[in-house]
């Protein structure tokens, strides 16, 4: 129970921009690693896209794999995050639909698919945004709010 406590502490302490930035790295490695290896095999993603029976399987499954592969990337960085999120949340819906709903026998069962977490993590970061540790963040601040003060007269 001690540990617990301890963990709970912890946590508490995060500030909201902290939790976001894990949410980014965290989820923006595992995206940079599964575009990759989509890219690495685009003919088996491919072949996958084509078993699917998703239209244009060739075209597709190279902007799929680059997606999430860039996504990746960026979410890292915390750069275009509410950009990408939309494209990334996107292919969560069709991989929803074209590998897992005809499957699923319950609402227990769709709660705890994969591809909803990451749906769930690209809306949040859509509306909350990248955080102040990113590099959005610094965009905003320095080219976009900065000019704007050093424009005024005091």
């Amino acid at each position: 129970m001690q540990l617990i406590n301890k963990i709970k502490m912890v946590l508490g302490l995060l500030k909201p921009d902290a939790i976001l930035l894990i949410i980014r790295i965290v989820v923006g490695i595992i995206f940079m690693q599964t575009g990759f290896g989509k890219l690495s095999h685009l003919a088996d993603t491919t072949l996958f896209f084509t078993d699917l029976g998703i239209p244009f399987p060739a075209q597709n499954a190279l902007l799929a794999s680059a997606t999430e592969f860039m996504g990746g990337c960026l979410l890292i960085l915390g750069l275009a995050t509410r950009f990408i999120a939309i494209p990334l949340a996107f292919i969560m819906v069709i991989a929803i639909l074209t590998t897992q709903f005809t499957a699923l026998q319950s609402v227990s069962e769709f709660i705890r698919l994969q591809e909803l977490d990451y749906m769930l993590f690209f809306i949040t970061l859509f509306l909350a945004g990248p955080g102040k540790l990113s590099i959005d963040h610094l965009i905003r601040r320095y080219y976009i709010n900065e000019p704007e003060k050093r424009g005024r007269k005091k």
